[in-house]
């Protein structure tokens, strides 16, 4: 069998990533190749906003040291974690599709050879509109957050960008033909049931 990959999803707060990857998970519902793993963050969970596990600070640090996460990182003052299992996936021949803070793509790079990244985008205005209508304390000053500059992908890297700023259901067709492709070029199985 051939092994499987990992498509890290990145980008903004506000470009809508989470919105995309719902509606990839919805097209993708019976096809095993495709796997979503939940994140775990070190913060409660939100109907409106993506579906993840929560733990506490001390909680996620314990499942850290026990090697518990594939991937993990800390951003605005909260920590994120891939859960291990997504190794098992891979190497059954699944593609794993999840979202990720930009700053850690070149370690993931250097762990898993077959990564391709899916970069989701918006105009500042509409980030700074997305994340104001969010509401949410968690997400600090907007601004600053919009005035981060991420450090610069690794050379060679399998990429591609949607720019969201038209209808959810337009950039979910393109975010769909964007794992679709990244998966072909970093070597998924053909599909013997769609």
């Amino acid at each position: 069998m051939t092994a499987g990959g990992l498509i890290l999803v990145v980008g903004p707060s506000g470009a809508g990533k989470d919105s995309l990857l719902r509606a990839a998970m919805a097209h993708f519902a019976g096809d095993a190749r495709f796997v979503f793993p939940r994140r775990v963050v070190t913060r409660a969970t939100h109907p409106d906003t993506e579906d993840h596990d929560s733990l506490s600070t001390d909680e996620f640090e314990a499942v850290h040291l026990r090697g518990g996460f594939a991937l993990h990182w800390q951003a605005h003052g909260l920590s994120y974690g891939v859960p291990a299992s997504v190794r098992g996936d891979m190497a059954l021949g699944g593609m794993v599709i999840v979202n990720v803070s930009r700053a850690i793509i070149a370690d993931a790079a250097k762990a898993f050879p077959r990564l391709a990244v899916i970069e989701v985008t918006a105009p500042p205005e509409i980030l700074m509109a997305r994340l104001a209508a969010r509401g949410r304390g968690a997400d600090g000053n907007i601004s600053q957050r919009l005035a981060r500059k991420p450090a610069p992908y690794p050379p060679g890297l399998n990429l591609l960008t949607i720019v969201n700023d038209e209808t959810l259901q337009q950039a979910g067709q393109a975010f769909i033909r964007a794992i679709e492709r990244l998966a072909q070029k970093i070597s998924l199985p053909p599909s013997s049931s769609r």
